[in-house]
This record gives C-alpha cells, structure tokens and sequence, in this order.
C-alpha cells in the first residue's frame, strides 16, 4: 500500500477510509460496522470521521468496528467550529473519545474555520495534546491565506479534491508539498456519481480494465503528499479502493482528463461540500 509520511515521521496508508453519512439509519450500523472492518483487513487503517457526522452517529459506528482492535488504526475525527474555543474544543474531544471507545485520537482537526480566532483553537488543540488525548492536530476546509495564519505545528489540511474540483493545485496544494503538510483528500470519488459517469473517466476505465472510482483515487493519489479518504460500504467497492494504488495513469490518461477537466490557470475560491 502507498504511505504517506506526516511532519514527526509517521507513516499512514494513503489509501483510507471515510464516513460521512455513516450512522445515520440504524438499520445500516451492522453493514458499515462490518465494511470498516473489512477496510481494515485490507490496509485502509486511516479511518476519517466528525462529530458533525450523524450528530456523532458516525463515532459510535467507528467506535464499534475498531473495538478490540484500536492498535490498528489511524484515527481521525474533526471538532465543529462553533465547539472549537479553549474550553469548547476539549469538551468536544471528550465526547468524541467517549463515542469512540478510546482514550485518544490520532489527528482531530478543525471542520472548518468559524467565529473562533485560529489562535484560540490552536492553544486548545496544544492543551490536548499535551494531555495526551491528542496525538497531532490540523485543520480542513482552509485556503492558503488561512494556513499562513497557523503556527508550526499543523499535522494536514482536508479538503475537497477531485478531477471536478482541483482548484487548489493552482496554490495551497504546491503550498503543502513544499511545506510537508499532508494534504486529506474528501469526496475523492466526487459527489452525486456525476464524475463517475463522465467519459473521460470511464474511457480510462477502460483502458485499464478498472472502475471509475479507481480512475478518481490513482488520479488524486499521483500528486505527492495527497491522502484520499472515500466511504465505501459495498464489499466490492472496499476491495476496489484498496487496489485503486496500483494503477498507474499514463500521459496520454492524464491528457483525456485535463481535457474533460482543465487544471486552474488562476486562483479560485475553496470549493467545500
């Protein structure tokens, strides 16, 4: 499996495992409970989830299907903004190890930027980890200007990135190569299946005798530094994603995309979903 190394060395899968939407209909817990489980004996040991997700539904699903095995996994969860003051951020955490059955988290991140100063967060992300109920922190949804704002320290930065929106390869992801700072890739499949069905995608397909989401992950995954989380519970779907380093896109399959999906020529606004 490809890796990909943080700031103090540590190496995680770049290949990982999302989970918006999980814990959301009940009648589902058995089957995503059982697919991040699979995930795991597949090497996908990089499980991204939030409190936000199914009002911390998604926790509990994570908490029961890394039960036991806790050791394996590269754990990651995110704090609302309007939760991430001083005193609001460590209460989050709490409730979040609770949901989680553990007594740390791997990396926890700001959702995204609110009425919080970055400064205030940040002392409160230190503060957990000096306690150890953190091991690293970073953020997700900011633009370059924001992370010029932070202090050394920022573990990663998720955002949206797939071939329907990769304006941040204009500036803020040759930012973070140059700065080390991984870069979590989410909806890396996109939203909705229209990526999926484009032809571009689906001619290279093709050509390799691979799925459309394939296509998606080994195209995000050829930039140095990107980690790609999608959420997947069909088994097949799991077996997929796990496989989807191995391909390798030729000139002429990254040429056929650009073409279907130009590369920025100037800065554009974030994208976020």
């Amino acid at each position: 499996m490809q890796s990909i190394t943080f700031p103090d060395s540590t190496r995680v899968p770049a290949i990982g495992q999302g989970t918006w939407h999980m814990g959301e209909q009940p009648g589902e817990r058995k089957r995503e409970v059982a697919a991040l489980r699979q995930g795991l004996e597949l090497g996908l040991t990089l499980i991204d989830t939030a409190e936000m997700y199914a009002e911390g539904g998604a926790e509990e699903v994570v908490g029961d299907a890394i039960a036991g095995r806790r050791e394996q996994v590269f754990l990651v969860s995110k704090v609302y903004p309007w939760n991430a003051s001083r005193k609001g951020a460590a209460l989050a955490c709490e409730r979040s190890l609770k949901r989680l059955g553990t007594d740390h988290l791997d990396l926890y991140l700001l959702h995204w930027r609110g009425e919080h100063p970055l400064e205030e967060t940040v002392e409160a992300f230190e503060r957990l980890r000096e306690q150890g109920k953190i091991a690293r922190w970073g953020v997700s949804n900011l633009d370059l200007d924001d992370l010029h704002e932070l202090p050394v320290g920022c573990a990663a930065n998720q955002v949206l990135y797939n071939p329907e929106a990769r304006g941040i390869e204009f500036d803020l992801l040759p930012f973070q190569q140059q700065q080390g700072i991984p870069l979590m890739a989410y909806c890396p499949v996109g939203q909705g299946g229209r990526l999926l069905r484009n032809e571009a995608i689906r001619e290279v397909a093709r050509r390799h005798q691979a799925s459309s989401a394939q296509v998606a992950l080994a195209w995000a995954l050829r930039q140095q530094g990107v980690i790609v989380i999608p959420k997947a519970v069909d088994p097949l779907h799991l077996k997929q994603n796990a496989e989807a380093h191995k391909l390798q896109l030729s000139a002429d399959d990254l040429a056929l995309i650009d073409h279907g999906f130009p590369p920025p020529r100037r800065k554009r606004p974030l994208e976020m979903v």
